[in-house]
């Protein structure tokens, strides 16, 4: 998921400006306790958070087959009865942000009616980009656009690059440039404005109620409409272990992609076996990648690999655009979005959806994945957005990182179904998802060169996303401090790589979608209430 934070989190410059004192009653009562080994925790949600994970770990370790089949029955399970809730949540949290941009609660300003943006647009504009950077794009960049084309919306068949039958959401059967446009409008509904609402939705409570509101950063603060004082006591503590799990599982989904896809990447260079073993090794040394990162420090180790990344990403999105069929990929973007627009109601419906296997195989999934990493990528846009008018920055969190997220499906997604179609390749649409980044770049030129630099990527963002999914969790169980010891990071990515490993060996992906799904679940609901405690808040701040 993203939606993705790959970049270090900087701390905007200047104090939290305490606009409303009535915020900050009780406050003296939500204070981190230095517990053994220098841990800095905040009683009870690490303690908890901390031992569940433990407990699961060591549960699934013992009972693998047990496990293995409570994985296997539990993500049909929740998508085939809520993913009429998770679309519609999503459905509400697009018209709750294209609210705030129409409402004159759109002119409050983050930090105060005085407060300045801490970056310029250009630097604003980059960190954005950055957040919409990850495993996630790297895993279903051709994957996803080929997959809706292929049978995912309703069609069975793809012979010599024609779909024989296809016919959903009221298309012609047979059609195969209308079957491109919507397997292109069903990939960008997935990365377009409903994800980035999701985020934008934390995003926004994180930064009003700390930067307006002088609450700690965490998740809790912006309950505190809705809760007042009890925010402080054991109803906060369960908002923030919920989000604790959610982050983390979200984690050890992306983690778990990133491992598979690196595998079957270095089978198909070098004939490195493909099995849940190599995936586990993957896993353990990436990790050790990860802690000596956090050894290092943001500056010297999650930062300088993210900028690497970052150009490294941009060069390959480059050469495939330059070296692929560069014009059908330019007027297929366009093309693209109208299509989006087009087919965007009958994607969205929650109801009465016949597509069983996109709707509960694919969005159900996908709001969960993207609601679990909202309190990572929430937090990283919160700490670069102070200053910000919340109408600026709900248009340009939407806008931004969702016209980044279009192009990199349309350049890779786009090259891939040309292929397919326009040269009658069958090895990218016949290999599993894992595979088809590898077998696109395969039918370009240098493709031993590019195919590596795809593995690089995965391994770095790996890399860059347990590194940084251990500082917002480490915020979050040490009461919103920003500042937490290195032994604390140390224990979160340690635990983020070993829940990776075994629901990789518990199930599969299988295991770790269910799991997403499990905890994105009851932490959209937590999201739902988010967005009339943002209403209150931002109401304050008009009086």
């Amino acid at each position: 998921m993203t939606d993705e934070t790959e970049t270090s989190i900087p701390a905007p410059e200047g104090d939290a400006e305490i606009i409303d004192t009535d915020y900050t009653i009780g406050q003296d009562n939500f204070e981190t306790q230095v517990g053994p080994f220098g841990v800095d925790i905040h009683n009870p949600v690490f303690l908890i958070s901390g031992m569940s994970i433990i407990a699961f770990v060591f549960y699934a370790l013992a009972l693998p087959e047990q496990a293995a089949g409570f994985f296997g029955w539990l993500r049909p399970a929740l998508t085939a009865n809520f993913d009429w809730f998770f679309m519609g949540a999503a459905n509400i949290f697009v018209l709750f942000c294209l609210f705030l941009i129409v409402s004159p609660l759109g002119k409050v300003r983050l930090g105060g009616s005085d407060a300045t943006p801490d970056y310029s647009y250009i630097g604003w504009f980059a960190m954005l980009f950055a957040a919409g950077m990850g495993i996630g794009l790297m895993f279903y960049g051709v994957s996803e656009p080929m997959s809706h084309f292929g049978t995912s919306l309703g069609g069975t068949t793809v012979e010599n690059g024609v779909r024989t039958d296809w016919a959903p959401l009221g298309g012609a059967a047979g059609d195969e440039a209308e079957s491109i446009r919507l397997g292109m409008a069903a990939t960008i509904y997935h990365w377009g404005l409903h994800p980035w609402a999701i985020y934008a939705v934390v995003a926004l409570a994180l930064a009003l109620f700390s930067y307006n509101k002088g609450l700690p950063l965490t998740i809790r603060s912006a309950f505190y409409p809705l809760l007042g004082e009890r925010v402080w006591g054991w109803w906060g503590h369960v908002i923030d272990t919920l989000a604790v799990f959610a982050t983390l599982f979200g984690l050890a989904t992306s983690l778990g992609f990133g491992a598979t896809q690196a595998n079957a990447g270095l089978n198909e260079l070098f004939g490195v076996p493909v099995s849940s073993t190599t995936e586990v090794i993957l896993i353990t040394a990436i990790t050790a990648v990860a802690l000596i990162s956090v050894v290092r420090g943001l500056d010297g180790g999650v930062k300088v690999l993210s900028e690497i990344n970052m150009g490294l990403a941009f060069l390959l999105l480059l050469f495939v655009l330059i070296v692929g069929p560069t014009v059908a990929i330019l007027t297929g973007f366009a093309d693209s979005l109208l299509a989006y627009v087009e087919y965007l109601p009958a994607l969205a419906m929650p109801l009465g959806r016949e597509d069983v296997n996109f709707s509960q195989g694919w969005t159900a999934f996908y709001w969960a994945w993207w609601v679990s990493w909202s309190p990572f990528v929430g937090m990283f846009i919160a700490r670069v957005s102070r200053g910000r008018t919340v109408r600026e920055f709900i248009i340009c969190v939407l806008l931004i990182p969702s016209l980044v997220c279009v192009l990199w499906m349309s350049v890779f997604g786009g090259t891939a179904i040309q292929q397919v179609v326009q040269d009658g390749v069958t090895a990218v649409s016949e290999a599993p998802l894992e595979l088809k980044l590898f077998k696109m770049l395969g039918e370009l030129p240098l493709s031993s060169i590019t195919s590596f630099i795809g593995i690089i990527l995965v391994v770095v963002f790996f890399v860059t996303s347990s590194d940084s999914g251990s500082l917002v969790i480490d915020t979050i169980t040490a009461g919103g401090k920003i500042d937490a010891p290195v032994p604390q990071r140390v224990f979160w990515c340690i635990f983020e790589g070993a829940v990776a490993i075994v629901l990789l060996i518990g199930g599969g992906l299988a295991a770790l979608q269910a799991m997403v799904i499990s905890t994105g679940l009851p932490f959209t609901v937590i999201l739902l209430l988010m967005c009339w405690a943002i209403y209150k808040g931002l109401k304050s701040e008009r009086g």
